[in-house]
């Protein structure tokens, strides 16, 4: 488990409001947050409780309205973070390797550097002797392992994943789940992971961080306490894992509710 000393990421009272024509919708609420350096921090919640806001907040792709972000960092020359998204997002006329040593050709690194960097992390993802294919010319599995890369390639202090594996077959997600592991504990790179998956949040994280109807806030933090490594096919049968399986779905579902109400009035 990460040192709860130390964050690296701390909101206070963050807040946001989205303008849509003559009205105002909060997304998010006085949220309030310390996430730790080196931890695997999930976040589950009703869909459109703002936890892609959040990510985007934390990327800096949005601004919160009001409240207070600190991210705190040592002087480096490393990115402050790198994002994967849920949806596709390589470049269709780069190659593989390309499109994996993106952020690294960004931060000025040589062409030999880059791929003999990404080229590793393309490996660790399954990915050796696809180098030099094209996005079109991969499954959906493919491509997100080539995300993967890229983020990890990139070496950024903080990684920030929007469902990346929402959209995929339960097997490949199950594979894709236990190569992210195998690099993180490899890492230990301060990752915040959002999914609608209470096992994905289990198998993966130190915490779950459970968040209410919209306007979002953090409704419960729940410390995973099973050991690592983790295995799927293993844990899913562990006591502790079903406690804490029942316990999120016991939050979640008020919530869940609650949104249902809420959009039914």
């Amino acid at each position: 488990m990460p040192c709860h000393d130390t964050y690296i990421i701390k909101l206070e009272n963050v807040s946001k409001v989205f303008k849509l024509d003559s009205s105002y919708i909060k997304a998010l609420e006085d949220l309030n947050l310390s996430i730790y350096n080196g931890e695997f921090l999930c976040i589950v919640g009703p869909s459109g409780c703002g936890k892609s806001t959040l990510l985007r907040i934390l990327a800096g792709l949005e601004e919160h309205t009001s409240g207070n972000l600190t991210i705190k960092r040592e002087p480096s020359d490393k990115p402050l973070n790198s994002m994967v998204f849920q949806g596709d997002s390589l470049f269709p006329w780069m190659t593989v390797i390309d499109n994996a040593s993106y952020g690294l050709k960004m931060q000025g690194v040589s062409k030999k550097e880059r791929y003999e960097i990404a080229g590793e992390y393309l490996s660790k993802m399954g990915l050796e002797g696809f180098e030099k294919a094209y996005p079109h010319q991969l499954s959906g599995g493919m491509r997100q392992r080539v995300s993967v890369a890229r983020a990890f390639a990139s070496d950024p202090e903080i990684l920030l994943m929007d469902e990346p594996f929402g959209s995929l077959d339960e097997q490949n997600k199950i594979i894709l789940q236990q190569e992210l592991l195998k690099i993180w504990e490899e890492t230990r790179k301060t990752t915040i992971f959002v999914t609608h998956s209470i096992d994905e949040a289990l198998l993966l994280g130190d915490r779950v961080i459970v968040m209410t109807t919209i306007p979002g806030k953090v409704k419960s933090v729940i410390e995973v306490n099973l050991s690592r490594p983790r295995d799927f096919s293993e844990i899913r049968s562990d006591s502790t894992f079903i406690a804490l399986y029942q316990k999120i779905w016991r939050e979640l579902r008020e919530e869940v509710i609650s949104d249902a109400v809420k959009t039914n009035l």
